[in-house]
């Protein structure tokens, strides 16, 4: 029998998305290499994530309305882990989130990707940042794009907080 999704509170409000940036869609297929990673992490030491997503953000963080980023993109690019983790949930989520993997990183950190158009880790999978762990979609989304949040100790938290500058 499959898990549900562990609660991640309500879902993400989608239907200003489009509107909201007129950003030209990502175009790369390529994921971080371990030299950008590398790199990123010279560049600006207290990022703790990776961006899991190559395409520009196309909606940032507005508590309470909107608990994550999105990031616009093309159906297949590559989703890839912003950190090293153990897979809790790999499935269909809830209402508004589509095809959803979310990652325990430590005792009180978890990411959320939603919106996926393929899923590429299974329940209790360990991963590493960088890692493919999806391919980006639509489901359950206006448009095509990454909706990426992340919480500590349940509540969520700006996940640009998290991610290097770009």
């Amino acid at each position: 029998m499959k898990n549900s999704p562990p609660a991640i509170a309500t879902a993400p409000t989608t239907g200003a998305d489009a509107a909201q940036s007129g950003a030209p869609v990502g175009t790369s297929n390529a994921g971080p290499s371990a030299t950008e990673t590398d790199k990123t992490a010279a560049v600006n030491p207290g990022a703790l994530f990776a961006w899991p997503a190559s395409g520009p953000m196309i909606k940032a963080f507005a508590e309470p309305t909107y608990m994550g980023i999105s990031i616009g993109g093309r159906i297949g690019d590559p989703i890839n882990a912003a950190a090293d983790g153990k897979v809790i949930f790999s499935g269909v989520g809830p209402r508004g989130y589509g095809n959803l993997v979310i990652l325990r990183h430590d005792a009180e950190t978890l990411s959320v990707y939603a919106h996926n158009s393929r899923l590429l880790v299974k329940d209790g999978e360990q991963v590493r940042r960088g890692q493919k762990i999806a391919e980006l979609g639509d489901s359950g989304a206006d448009r095509p794009k990454l909706h990426f949040e992340v919480r500590k100790a349940g509540k969520p938290i700006n996940p640009q907080s998290m991610l290097p500058s770009r």
